[in-house]
């Protein structure tokens, strides 16, 4: 299992475009991957469920990835974070 925390930086939060994105990597993995945040948590592959969370900017989400990619899913799903949230 492979855990990685990241804090959003854009001012919008997680918003349609990039949470669309998102679902599209998360879903080219085999692993579960859940993100944790806003006192919620959400499977990263149902778009409604990334949406519902209400992920705001400055907050902080947690990402658990489990399964035979993990490492893969987590450093790509880490990248992508960075560089648009």
């Amino acid at each position: 299992m492979k855990t990685f925390a990241y804090t959003i930086t854009d001012p919008e939060g997680i918003h349609a475009r990039p949470a669309g994105i998102l679902v599209k990597q998360a879903a080219a993995f085999k692993s579960t991957i859940k993100m944790s945040g806003n006192g919620k948590e959400a499977d990263i592959k149902r778009l409604i469920a990334v949406m519902g969370m209400g992920i705001k900017k400055d907050m902080e989400v947690v990402f658990t990835i489990e399964g035979e990619d993990e490492e893969e899913a987590a450093a790509t799903l880490e990248k992508f974070m960075q560089d648009n949230l």
